[in-house]
């Protein structure tokens, strides 16, 4: 998708947005629903408000950030490009990922729902404020909940531990 494009769907919507540069920063004080978009131009930064529904969404390209302040909903998204970063207030949302790249970090507020992970590589960190739902990898649980958790130590430590020493890598 083109910017032309993007800000065509955006004006279509009735959302706010500023150049910034090369970048779009979206920034309504509402909700973000876009569920009709399939992609997104490079360089859009979602600092609307609410919450940023992307459901059919099924490619990012790269220098996408989302500081929105509610969840970030990337259900149908299958890859994620390296050195993602989630700094949005609520959940997120990676229903249909499979194994998620170096370099991506998740500093949301909310939980991270990463229902069909199967691989994740060192270099991915969770400092997002609740607990991480593995269905693929860990036997639909969520890691705070993980039988292997070692009593004091907290569980993103541990978690992040473990990916950096490859333990979920395939």
């Amino acid at each position: 998708m083109t910017q032309e494009e993007f800000i065509k769907a955006l004006d279509k919507k009735g959302y706010s947005y500023e150049i910034e540069g090369d970048k779009i920063v979206v920034t309504p004080w509402v909700n973000v629903n876009l569920n009709a978009l399939t992609s997104l131009p490079p360089g859009v930064v979602f600092k609307n408000a609410g919450y940023v529904h992307l459901e059919f969404l099924t490619s990012l390209p790269p220098d996408v950030k989302f500081n929105n302040g509610g969840y970030v909903n990337l259900n149908a998204l299958t890859s994620l490009p390296p050195g993602v970063v989630f700094k949005n207030k609520g959940r997120v949302y990676l229903e249909s990922l499979t194994s998620l790249p170096p370099g991506v970090v998740f500093s949301n507020e909310g939980y991270v729902w990463l229902g069909g992970i199967t691989s994740i590589a060192p270099g991915v960190e969770f400092i997002n404020g609740g607990d991480v739902y593995f269905n693929s990898t860990i036997h639909k649980d969520w890691f705070g909940n993980w039988k292997g958790n070692i009593k004091g130590i907290n569980n993103k430590r541990l978690l992040n531990s473990m990916i950096s020493k490859g333990v979920f890598e395939r």
